[in-house]
């Protein structure tokens, strides 16, 4: 009787008062995961840019990834976004990592993040056959660049620092910088690999990863055929579903970049974009 008594008591407890444990615990079901940060890559909209931002706004986004503005163009570019009530949440930044004055280039595109609020900067980090430690040495010291900025540098999946999974890790490894970390392009996996899965390769370097491209692409090695989000072979549920088990929480952006040898109009570029915010909107939750 004692123990019964003591049973009835716990469900009492739990039942009256789930404050004390969380709802979520009394129910059985895990606490609800915060909705992503979804931004809009300009560059799909190619020269036509002031159109593409207010498209953007359109499509109920609220985020922009789009190319670092000079430094004398900051005070304009924060006005066009707010008119619009839009927020700069990554930017691409540019340098050659082969010259030696990369580095005060990278210095001034990180003044300039601060300036713009931006915590994220994008690069393609290419070596132009400079040798790995060069590059790695130079990619330290834009890590405590960017981290006097309050920024983290995020590097792209290009080859040859980049080129899948294990090679972003290795790189990762290489550079052991907190504020230089990956940025992860679910297409250019299945363009630069062979028989690669965008989902597999982001499981192994998911712990560098800061920035995420969602991007889809056709399959075939090292063909420039990326359609509208859904249209390929990039199996999106499986790469949030691995987002969602290590709760990311950084930027994502949508990227369309077409199909070689068809030339796409506005319209046909709005209606890809279209398209992918309302296929991405259909599996994940976005703000």
């Amino acid at each position: 009787m004692q123990r019964v008594a003591l049973f009835l008591m716990s469900v009492t407890i739990l039942t009256a008062c789930p404050a004390l444990f969380g709802a979520d615990y009394v129910s059985g079901e895990k606490p609800a995961q915060e909705p992503f940060r979804l931004a809009c890559r300009l560059a799909n909209y190619g020269q036509d840019l002031e159109a593409g931002l207010a498209h953007i706004r359109d499509m109920g986004l609220h985020y922009v990834f789009m190319s670092i503005p000079k430094p004398e163009e900051v005070e304009t570019v924060q006005k066009q976004l707010q008119a619009l009530g839009l927020e700069i949440l990554v930017v691409r930044g540019d340098t050659n990592l082969s010259q030696e004055a990369c580095l005060e280039e990278l210095r001034i595109q990180f003044e300039t993040c601060k300036r713009l609020g931006v915590q994220y900067m994008f690069l393609s980090p290419k070596r132009h056959d400079a040798p790995f430690e060069v590059i790695y040495d130079r990619l330290r010291k834009a890590g405590d660049l960017a981290a006097a900025n309050g920024v983290t540098l995020v590097l792209e999946t290009h080859p040859d620092l980049g080129t899948n999974g294990e090679v972003h890790v290795a790189t990762m490894k290489a550079i052991n910088h907190p504020n230089v970390r990956v940025n992860f392009d679910t297409a250019n996996i299945t363009y630069y690999n062979h028989d690669a899965k965008a989902a597999e390769e982001l499981e192994k370097c998911v712990d560098y990863l800061a920035t995420m491209e969602v991007k889809d692409h056709n399959g075939a090695f090292e063909t420039w055929n990326f359609p509208a989000l859904g249209e390929g072979v990039i199996d999106f549920p499986s790469v949030f579903k691995v987002l969602r088990a290590h709760n990311y929480t950084g930027p994502i952006t949508i990227e369309v970049e077409g199909v070689k040898g068809v030339e796409w109009s506005l319209e046909d570029k709005k209606k890809a974009l279209e398209a992918s915010v309302a296929y991405l909107r259909g599996i994940e939750q976005f703000k």
